[in-house]
């Protein structure tokens, strides 16, 4: 389905920006530029910047227009329903580590769909909370089919566009459905000591997996958020 205007321009500008032609708090193109460059109402280039807006891409600065975003967003594992932004429940965060390839848990390579001794690519990042303090250790299992298509996912950096869009533009595989499994445990000593809390201490683990339409594993993330800080609110309709 070949996408809209808005969408057009939201992508343009979202590989520009991952190229690193605008780099962190730089102005963005003003409506006026783009209206004349595609062609296409002021509306329309606006509608475009909400999308970015929404992915925690660009901020609007008053009276100056569009910037793009001086500290990126990530999310904890889970909770990725369809219509929900990327700036949904999304936090500042601290990249940890050089991205790796090692043989995941067997719970994860299940979940990927591994052979066994098959090695998946593993990226880590520790979401904080509004004080700074850490609030969940995420790490991310890509399989070898997607790292290797989408080789920018080996890198130490953030990924300004957020790496669902990256590995989208890369493979031209979306996410369709996700599946979310909680559980409790107590914190391994990495664990403790990255969440900042004393042993014995109690964590809530979503493991999170992703899948495209033909129900092959995208990504499976796997956050472990302290107790005292785990909270889950659900709103739904009865009667």
């Amino acid at each position: 389905m070949p996408l809209l205007k808005y969408e057009q321009i939201a992508e343009d500008l979202r590989a520009r920006i991952a190229a690193g032609e605008f780099g962190p708090g730089e102005l963005l193109p003003s409506g006026r530029d783009l209206a004349e460059r595609w062609s296409v109402s002021r509306a329309t280039v606006v509608k475009a910047y909400d999308v970015l807006r929404a992915d925690g891409l660009v901020v609007a600065r008053q009276g100056a227009g569009f910037t793009v975003v001086e500290t990126p967003v990530a999310r904890p594992a889970g909770r990725r329903r369809a219509g929900t932004s990327r700036i949904t429940g999304g936090a500042p965060y601290r990249r940890l580590g050089m991205p790796d390839r090692l043989v995941p848990p067997p719970h994860v390579g299940a979940a990927l769909a591994l052979k066994p001794g098959e090695q998946a690519l593993r990226r880590k990042r520790l979401v904080l909370l509004e004080d700074g303090s850490p609030g969940t250790l995420v790490t991310a299992w890509f399989p070898p089919d997607i790292a290797d298509a989408a080789p920018r996912l080996s890198l130490p950096g953030p990924l300004a566009e957020g790496t669902t869009h990256y590995v989208r533009r890369e493979t031209g595989r979306s996410p369709r459905e996700g599946v979310d499994v909680t559980t409790v445990r107590l914190a391994d000593n990495e664990e403790a000591m990255l969440l900042e809390v004393e042993q014995p201490a109690a964590v809530a683990v979503v493991l999170h997996t992703a899948y495209d339409d033909a129900h092959r594993p995208l990504v499976c993330e796997e956050g472990v958020t302290p107790a005292h800080v785990f909270e889950e609110t659900e709103t739904y309709p009865m009667g």
